[in-house]
């Protein structure tokens, strides 16, 4: 059996097991859930929820993160943890997204991993939880 195959098959077994299955970040659409995931790592969905919150009221399009001030961003997201980087990457992301693919998240694992601060496991969140499409997060 070819590895694409194993895949499928294990994919189909784990829809049918856990047909529910979803990230507990809370979001509305891809960008969001982009940034949640951004945030979250080396940090609890909970506070993650607690911190975007405002951010996605203050941060509405790729280009508001583009034009972050990164000071600023840094003090929003302080309490996820190593939010210098996150920051950074966030800001990178939303210019990248702004420049390259139209304001728009992309819906390819080759796009979204050219994006700052995401590796295959955000890219893989997002398509999953986002677009809908088979990915393991891992």
């Amino acid at each position: 059996m070819k590895k694409s195959e194993t895949s499928a098959k294990a994919l189909d077994i784990l829809q049918k097991e856990y047909p529910e299955a979803r990230v507990t970040l809370d979001f509305k659409g891809p960008l969001q859930l982009l940034i949640a995931t951004i945030l979250a790592a080396q940090c609890t969905d909970e506070r993650v929820n607690e911190v975007t919150k405002d951010l996605f009221k203050k941060y509405r399009k790729a280009s508001d993160y583009a034009r972050a001030d990164l000071s600023t961003l840094e003090a929003e997201v302080r309490s996820t943890g190593f939010f210098r980087n996150k920051a950074r990457s966030i800001i990178g992301c939303g210019q990248a997204l702004a420049e390259k693919f139209n304001g728009q998240v992309p819906r390819t694992l080759e796009e979204l991993t050219s994006l700052p601060g995401v590796g295959r496991k955000t890219a893989n969140i997002i398509l999953g939880n986002a677009f809908g499409q088979q990915a393991i997060a891992a």
